[in-house]
C-alpha cells in the first residue's frame, strides 16, 4: 500500500488549498483579490501594494493558481486575477467540514 492510497480525494484537496494558504504573502492576495469590487485585479497592484520582488509575486501567483484558489486572464501586457469561485466554495466547504465539531 502506498501513502497515495490511504488519502482519500478530500484530504488530498485540503491539503493542496491548505498548502496554497501556507504563506501571508498568499493569504493577502486571497484578500486583497477577494476585496476587490469586481474580485478581480492585476498582478501590478498586487506589486505595488506588497512591495516584493515581481518575481516572487510571480511564485505566490503560481502557487495560489495550480491550487486552483485564483485563474488569470492574460490581455498582454497585464495578467489579471481573479478568484475561482468554483473552487472557493469547494475549499470552503472543506475546510468547514475538517474544522467542525
Amino acid at each position: 500500500m502506498t501513502k497515495e492510497t490511504i488519502y482519500t480525494e478530500e484530504q488530498n484537496k485540503i491539503a493542496r488549498f491548505a498548502k496554497a494558504l501556507s504563506h501571508p504573502v498568499r493569504v493577502y492576495i486571497i484578500d486583497y483579490i477577494a476585496g476587490q469590487t469586481k474580485t478581480c485585479c492585476y498582478s501590478g497592484d498586487l506589486h505595488e501594494n506588497l512591495h516584493i520582488a515581481r518575481s516572487t509575486l510571480s511564485e505566490h501567483l503560481k502557487e495560489l493558481k495550480a491550487a486552483g484558489l485564483i485563474q488569470g486572464e492574460i490581455n498582454p501586457p497585464y495578467i489579471k486575477y481573479c478568484i475561482n469561485r468554483e473552487n472557493w466554495a469547494i475549499a470552503r466547504s472543506l475546510f468547514g467540514n475538517f474544522f467542525k465539531d
